[in-house]
């Protein structure tokens, strides 16, 4: 007996009901047919983002070996022009000096480290063609042309400091130290040594000489103003008598040939980084 149950009602009341469950069940249904396919869908959206960051790494890594083949081909092309010509433009790096050889393996040694040092000067502009051209695509708009348009600018920074150094700090330190020590010994200079004292009186210059574009970088991106470069003035000139210390012979007239142009660099900075910040100004009052 189920008098007030299902079996109870007519049959016409229990199409009804029967309709009534089915309508419930029906939305039930499609709607959890639509979350499962909504997470079969977020799968697949994960599936296809995580494939496309690895090829995306993949295509990055592929860029970044090819300009570093490339590099490495232009560097060793003219290490090899450098070292088969050796013979021809080492006696204007060498400027007539005596130099001695202590030992066979010295020859190669010194012949080695000029070439390898001249030949990474001139494929420097190869080089950081090919890294501008790896690293474009992921720089800002402000940041691209910034970068293309003073490379040329750095480049001509970069060979005057490698020009200041060969021309006048070099000549200066050397005859000041050699003379220096004639006083109580004979002097006899080998071509290692000669060579790495070249090196180190011109390259770490030429770097320094990058002073106002790495300024005009940081302003360009919002990390250096010229007020702040007012406000640590004497720290930085304490700071560049410290690394004058550093890449100079140990004698005070080649730390003060290189002081002095270094704080000149520093106060152009400041005015360039001013006159950037003026015209900046200008433009977004327009």
């Amino acid at each position: 007996m189920d008098p007030y149950g299902y079996n109870n009602l007519s049959p016409l009341d229990k199409k009804k009901r029967q309709e009534s469950l089915k309508e419930v069940e029906e939305p039930a249904k499609e709607s959890k047919e639509l979350i499962e396919k909504q997470e079969v869908e977020n799968k697949d959206l994960e599936r296809t983002k995580e494939e496309d960051n690895q090829e995306s790494w993949i295509e990055h890594i592929t860029e970044l070996r090819k300009q570093l083949i490339k590099s490495a081909l232009v560097f060793i092309t003219f290490l090899i022009i450098a070292f088969s010509t050796i013979n021809y433009w080492f006696p204007y790096v060498s400027r007539g000096h005596h130099l001695i050889i202590l030992g066979p393996l010295e020859v190669i040694k010194s012949y080695t480290s000029i070439s390898v040092t001249l030949s990474l000067g001139l494929s420097l502009p190869f080089i950081c063609n090919f890294l501008w051209q790896f690293a474009k695509p992921g720089l800002y708009e402000k940041e691209q042309k910034f970068i293309g348009l003073y490379s040329p600018i750095m480049l001509v920074l970069f060979v005057g400091g490698l020009s200041f150094g060969y021309f006048v700090i070099n000549p200066m330190s050397y005859q000041f130290l050699v003379g220096l020590g004639e006083m109580n010994f004979d002097v006899m200079v080998t071509a290692t040594d000669y060579v790495n004292f070249l090196i180190m009186t011109t390259i770490p210059i030429g770097l320094l000489f990058e002073l106002p574009i790495v300024a005009l970088f940081l302003s360009s991106i919002g990390l250096l103003t010229a007020n702040s470069m007012k406000k640590i003035r004497k720290m930085s000139y304490l700071i560049m008598a410290i690394v004058s210390a550093l890449i100079t012979p140990p004698d005070f007239i080649s730390q003060l040939l290189i002081l002095i142009p270094m704080i000149g660099l520093y106060e152009i900075s400041i005015l360039i980084v001013r006159k950037m910040e003026i015209k900046r100004t200008s433009l977004a009052h327009q």
